[in-house]
């Protein structure tokens, strides 16, 4: 596997964590697609966008249009949350290549998870609350449950049959990051506006994405 790309990835995620954080809004529109369309060509130069990676591929396609819909001038959040909703659902079909089950780390998981919801969920829905904006509360609940789900799914590859460390790390951490953008993201939108928000939320959603994808790469290769 050739690894090139991903300094091209890495470099055009670069220009948008810039551009988000000093509002360069031209280098944003051009260099956050920019980043998924670059990893995508990845995965079809490497092992093809379909197949094995079917489920990755259009998740990332799903993100994608996430991040198309967030970036532009109108409000769109619903928008954006549905496609990524959607994008998550797609890696968990794909992060389930055998039968879903559980077992004494899945059940930590589960209670770790369900805590850090219980956490912050209710600070969300009060802030969502507070600005008038009821009609969200049903839609974060649910976007909360399905990244979690994610989440988990990522983590239980360690005990997946098929699934072999380098690839089992490598998803779980892209998994863990991409679920601290989405929580920064939630913060600063809805709680409390954060010092350099929005470059902690790139950051961390590029690695996760990258992360993801690079396990499900591995993770066909050696199957």
């Amino acid at each position: 596997m050739t690894y090139y790309p991903i300094i091209l990835v890495l470099a055009c995620a670069a220009i948008d964590w810039y551009a988000a954080d000093r509002k360069v809004k031209i280098l944003e529109y051009i260099f956050k697609p920019a980043t998924m369309l670059v990893l995508l060509g990845w995965v079809w130069q490497t092992v093809g966008l379909g197949g094995g990676m079917i489920w990755f591929s259009i998740g990332a396609v799903f993100c994608l249009l996430g991040d198309v819909f967030l970036m532009i001038p109108r409000d769109l959040f619903i928008f954006g949350l549905s496609a990524f909703l959607l994008g998550h659902i797609c890696y968990i079909i794909g992060l389930n290549n055998v039968n879903p089950f559980i077992n004494l780390w899945g059940v930590l998981f589960i209670v770790v998870l369900a805590a850090y919801i219980g956490w912050l969920y209710p600070k969300l829905a009060a802030s969502i609350k507070e600005k008038g904006k009821n009609a969200l509360k049903m839609p974060v609940l649910v976007y909360s449950i399905v990244i979690s789900l994610m989440v988990y799914s990522a983590l239980m590859t360690w005990t997946r049959p098929g699934w072999l460390t380098p690839a089992a790390v490598s998803v779980s951490l892209g998994a863990i990051l991409f679920y601290a953008s989405d929580s920064i993201l939630a913060w600063d939108r809805f709680v409390n506006p954060l010092s350099h928000g929005r470059l902690k939320v790139m950051v961390t959603y590029h690695l996760g994405q990258i992360g993801i994808i690079l396990g499900g790469i591995l993770h066909i290769l050696n199957n």
